[in-house]
């Protein structure tokens, strides 16, 4: 693929249009089409980002031959029938996280790509940022020691409206899928899949969780204390902590722009971002590696990861008692 690589946006929200203008920012990159709904939103999308295509359906954006790789940007629930439409037609999908509302819908996802050959890829950008990539060096190289303790938050204040995807079950809502996925991914990235999980949250008048703590464990002895709010501005930071050191994250941990190490005898050491681009524009410059190379799944955000996340989950929803519609 030598040329532009060129993309297809599915669903025209406010996820959608911030990855879109982090697209049109990278020169190798096109947005051929986008797709909603509505054709009238479609549209309204393309115009604003100079888009060539606009459709009012789904699978009309699925069947067009001139897009190379669909990003799915609808809410959560409507993940597995946008990614599946695309992928049944041929296209490879970035998929926004949370990867589907439960793991046997992401199992169904990640056995129909790999079935077909199809480049999948769950949108955790995070994942794909270079000091994030950095702090898996650091800890697989001994840092810190051996990793005892993950801290990390994401809350908002609120308050929402009660019509807010957030708070409406159909539509995935709740803190644990929208905004707990970053610190549960977080501490999977460096723990792997834990051995146990504990948790308790408030939930709200409809059902899904607005206040959620969690606490998972390995069976080292490691432990990560999680949480996710809609009720409260929390400080989105980060610390891991080893039995040599720890490294702190500032506000803003899933999209940093520094961290620092503190080792014992050692003065404090500050990393910074120098990566050259922003934002979103890292996992959609991954997306194009992989398409180039022939890649079917990403070295750094791998599907069998993205579903250990999607187990944990679960398994939170199971302790407080969350469910959604259909399930």
């Amino acid at each position: 693929m030598d040329t532009k690589v060129r993309w297809g946006v599915l669903a025209t929200g406010g996820i959608a249009a911030s990855f879109t203008a982090d697209l049109l920012g990278l020169p190798d990159a096109e947005v051929a089409a986008v797709a909603s709904r509505s054709e009238a939103s479609a549209r309204s999308f393309a115009d604003r980002f100079g888009i060539e295509r606009a459709y009012g359906s789904w699978a009309e954006l699925a069947a067009d031959e001139d897009v190379d790789v669909v990003y799915v940007a609808t809410p959560h629930a409507a993940h597995r029938e946008a990614a599946a439409l695309c992928l049944k037609a041929g296209r490879a999908v970035l998929c926004e996280k949370p990867f589907t509302l439960n793991v046997r819908e992401a199992e169904e996802l990640v056995a129909l790509a790999r079935a077909q050959g199809r480049f999948l890829m769950e949108a955790m950008w995070m994942y794909c940022n270079p000091l994030i990539r950095r702090l898996t060096e650091l800890v697989r190289d001994g840092a810190v020691g051996e990793v005892r303790t993950v801290h990390a938050d994401f809350g908002l204040q609120g308050p929402f409206d009660a019509s807010h995807r957030l708070l409406d079950p159909a539509q995935g809502g709740g803190a644990l899928l929208d905004l707990g996925v970053y610190p549960v991914s977080f501490a999977q990235l460096l723990l792997g899949e834990p051995d146990g999980v504990q948790a308790r949250a408030r939930l709200s008048e409809r059902g899904v969780d607005v206040n959620t703590g969690m606490l998972l464990s390995w069976e080292n002895g490691a432990h990560a204390l999680l949480s996710c709010s809609l009720e409260a501005d929390t400080p989105l930071t980060a610390v891991v902590t080893g039995t040599e050191g720890r490294i702190e994250f500032p506000r803003g941990f899933f999209s940093p722009e520094r961290f620092v190490l503190h080792r014992e005898g050692r003065g404090p050491e500050e990393f910074t971002h120098g990566g050259g681009l922003r934002g979103m524009q890292y996992e959609a410059a991954e997306v194009m590696r992989c398409l180039r190379a022939g890649e079917t799944e990403s070295p750094l955000v791998p599907l069998d990861g993205t579903l250990a996340v999607m187990r944990t989950l679960d398994a939170v929803r199971g302790r407080v008692g969350v469910r959604y519609p259909g399930e």
